[in-house]
């Protein structure tokens, strides 16, 4: 909106995508830090109680009943605006990256909605596992359609791409005809959608259990999201990544939730003033996920967010485990002392800080295994 008034009255420094990514950050970071305090008492008045805290959970956690939660409607508030403001109007691709953006937002609105209402202390107090999973696949089969319209004449229709030398073109491999008509493997596209912005959504969203993580955990994932951006703007600038021009629309909207995801971190801190909720979790993983397809570096981003991944596989690990063993002896059995992985550790004594600091050590090593793959792979 601005960077097309702007550019429109002469003033073409505003062409350049570090100048919307940088404008984006500082206005996101600017609504996070100014509005923060006052979003607080207003989410407490609302909410009375706060958010119920599970009794699945380490004792210490439960000290922190009365915090109030959905701080996440701030992030997303402060990512709006700035990616609106900075972001050309005339792209499609940062339109899509708003929409998975707002899409998973409402799908964790009503699942902190009916916590809060409920004040249950049960660890499923929320949306249903079916009814939540089932939203997600409607908001990615949209995405993925739309996602897959935005990719240039070179890169063949519901194609996945590894790095940028094997591309798989589904869409062309026929396994056979029904009444004529080819049946092609090009549903495996949204199956693969579904994966990579699911399972985003709901790694960071169980990442978000310690005061801080996951904003800790996140922000260099969006270091390497804008790296692989760059590179898909440059052509021959890194050999992992397509050339995919129309990404350019991107870099305000990463800006933005650089400086909303930072800002936030400002009240998250331990002892945290306000949790972010699934409102902001599942928003901020959909968001990522959907970057990465549009920027085809899905595999990339998968190796960024490695921390996550393991959460988020510690936690199905050890669900998997009990519901086996208690099928096949009676006695349901555990991986971990706790699950997802962060509890684990808190069951052996480790400080919430420390733990904290020492997954966003490894998210910086993921990050960092990540950009050389960038370079080389």
């Amino acid at each position: 909106m601005l960077t097309d008034f702007m550019i429109n009255r002469g003033y073409q420094f505003f062409v350049s995508g570090w100048v919307q990514f940088a404008a984006a950050f500082g206005m996101s970071f600017l609504i996070m830090l100014i509005f923060g305090n006052s979003f607080i008492r207003l989410m407490r008045k609302i909410q009375g109680h706060g958010q119920p805290i599970s009794e699945n959970v380490p004792l210490e956690h439960r000290k922190k009943a009365g915090t109030p939660s959905m701080g996440g409607i701030l992030i997303i508030i402060a990512m709006l605006v700035s990616a609106l403001l900075f972001m050309p109007m005339n792209n499609t691709t940062g339109w899509i990256a708003i929409a998975a953006l707002l899409m998973f937002s409402f799908i964790g609105f009503a699942d902190d909605y009916k916590k809060i209402k409920s004040q249950s202390k049960k660890a499923a107090n929320g949306l249903s596992p079916s009814m939540r999973l089932g939203l997600e696949a409607i908001c990615v089969i949209a995405l993925a359609y739309f996602i897959n319209k935005t990719m240039p004449g070179y890169v063949p229709n519901l194609s996945i791409v590894l790095g940028s030398s094997v591309v798989l073109p589904l869409d062309s491999w026929t396994i056979g005809f029904i009444f004529g008509v080819p049946l092609t493997l090009g549903f495996l596209y949204y199956v693969f959608a579904y994966f990579v912005i699911c399972g985003s959504a709901n790694a960071t969203n169980i990442t978000d259990g310690l005061d801080g993580m996951l904003s800790k955990l996140y922000l260099p994932v969006l270091i390497v999201l804008t790296v692989a951006l760059y590179g898909a703007t440059r052509i021959g600038f890194m050999d992992a990544v397509m050339f995919l021009p129309e990404a350019s629309a991107l870099y305000a909207p990463l800006g933005a939730a650089f400086g909303a995801v930072a800002g936030f971190l400002w009240f998250n801190a331990k002892p945290a003033s306000i949790f972010m909720g699934d409102v902001g979790s599942l928003a901020l993983g959909g968001f990522m996920g959907t970057v990465a397809m549009l920027l085809k570096s899905e595999i990339i981003m998968g190796v960024a967010a490695g921390m996550m991944v393991l959460i988020l596989l510690s936690s199905f690990i050890q669900t998997m485990c009990f519901k086996i063993t208690r099928k096949i002896t009676g006695t349901g059995r555990r991986v971990f002392l706790r699950a997802p992985l962060h509890h684990h550790f808190e069951e052996l004594g480790w400080p919430e800080t420390k733990i904290v600091d020492r997954f966003f050590v490894l998210s910086i090593l993921f990050s960092g295994l990540a950009l050389v793959l960038l370079k080389f792979a």
